[in-house]
């Protein structure tokens, strides 16, 4: 596997691929990698004959720097894990090679209908920077299929909306969450519960497919499954942010005459922020 840190050795490699008509698809990451990042990668290379894989901590999407100096960062752990799936290139920038004018001056996109909304309404101009950041990668590596998570379903969402509206050419594809044995949805900031809290956490999981399954029964008022939901997560010991059933094409507030839906959450716990979602199909209702 290569390694490369600028913009210029990237595209040297990718330009070499395109000559020889390689397809490459790209997994844009914050590094450190679990199971589910490389569940990404390894499908990835399924679908194209070259992958490569970006660490960057982004600060432009962090609206609490004190979150930011502690996200973890585990390069040489990453490296090793990415050579394990056989990633073909691992693209890490530096901040100065993303925002050479430094992010106050930088261009930013913002894509409309997403801040105001779940976590969006939670952390201000996250979605910007994830916004921004992920368009400036999409033209750096130029690549013609991008893997995510739907675990970050809004962002998924948002990545979606931006390439058709600013018609970059790359197809999206978004694969189911990667979930350790109890259900917890995978995540780079599981690391910090304790291991009395990683098994509360995966009470997350249990919520989201309990209103499922009252959906599926019938139940339709969406604001009684969502208080009743939110206080059980108050009673397990979670500081709720959110707990929402809404459309699952735009994440609008859902209607009782909607059939595809999306459960998302978000609670705190000890010093992690967790966020989980799930589809509920009702068209067979």
């Amino acid at each position: 596997m290569q390694h490369v840190s600028t913009v210029s050795a990237l595209r040297a490699e990718i330009n070499a691929w395109r000559q020889r008509d390689l397809q490459v698809a790209f997994v844009p990451t914050m590094g450190n990698l679990h199971e589910g990042h490389l569940s990404l990668v390894t499908e990835a290379r399924k679908l194209a004959d070259r992958v490569v894989t970006s660490i960057f901590v982004n600060p432009l999407q962090f609206d609490d720097k004190a979150d930011l100096s502690v996200y973890p960062r585990t390069l040489d752990q990453d490296i090793q894990q990415l050579t394990s799936v056989e990633c073909d290139l691992v693209f890490t920038p530096s901040a100065e090679t993303m925002y050479p004018d430094g992010m106050d001056k930088h261009t930013i996109i913002t894509v409309p209908g997403m801040d105001d909304k779940l976590c969006g309404r939670s952390r201000p101009g996250h979605f910007d920077g994830v916004a921004t950041v992920v368009a400036k990668l999409f033209n750096m590596v130029r690549a013609d299929i991008a893997v995510f998570g739907e675990k970050d379903y809004q962002q998924l969402l948002l990545i979606k909306k931006m390439v058709v509206e600013l018609n970059i050419p790359i197809k999206i594809i978004g694969l189911p969450t990667f979930r350790e044995q109890n259900g917890l949805a995978m995540s780079s900031r599981n690391q910090y519960l304790t291991p009395q809290q990683r098994n509360q956490a995966a009470s997350l999981y249990r919520i989201l497919n309990d209103i499922k399954t009252k959906l599926e029964k019938g139940e339709s008022k969406f604001a009684i499954l969502e208080q009743k939901a939110w206080e059980e997560l108050q009673n397990l010991g979670f500081d709720p942010d959110y707990v929402e059933i809404r459309q699952a094409g735009n994440l609008e507030l859902a209607k009782q005459s909607d059939k595809a839906l999306r459960i998302l959450l978000a609670a705190r716990l000890g010093k992690a922020r967790l966020i989980d979602n799930i589809a509920c199909d009702l068209s067979s209702n």
